[in-house]
């Protein structure tokens, strides 16, 4: 077990799918990179292969957010993070939608990625009425 990642058991529902959604972003990047990566015939990059990068970044700040708004103690910095979280959430699921359009094989796995971005959001939901 990684000692710097908190007993599964202990975290909350919004936290475990936050992780999930880190996990498969991370392996769709990966996926996508291979797709994305070589130079077109005019010698120019994939702009898309950027988008693949930042879901990756996106859905690894998700978690912190959440461990921030729970951590503090007055509902104005709550706010803040549950501002910043929706925000991630908002702009990890356009990224997803743009890389579907992209020239990869990898685009059925991007739909995957958004129904778990929604789930979520639903999550993101009941979370943020109980802080």
């Amino acid at each position: 077990m990684n000692p710097n990642i908190p007993n599964s058991s202990s975290l909350s529902p919004i936290h475990k799918k936050a992780l999930d959604i880190f996990t498969l972003s991370k392996h769709i990047s990966k996926y996508l990179v291979h797709d994305l990566a070589p130079l077109s015939i005019n010698g120019k990059e994939d702009p898309n292969i950027y988008f693949s990068g930042d879901i990756v970044q996106q859905s690894n700040s998700l978690a912190p957010e959440i461990v921030n708004a729970e951590s503090k103690i007055f509902s104005e910095e709550k706010h803040k993070h549950v501002v910043s979280l929706s925000h991630l959430t908002n702009d990890l699921y356009r990224n997803c939608e743009r890389l579907e359009h992209s020239n990869s094989n990898g685009k059925e796995f991007l739909l995957l990625l958004r129904k778990e971005i929604n789930k979520f959001k639903k999550l993101q939901h009941i979370w943020m009425l109980t802080l």
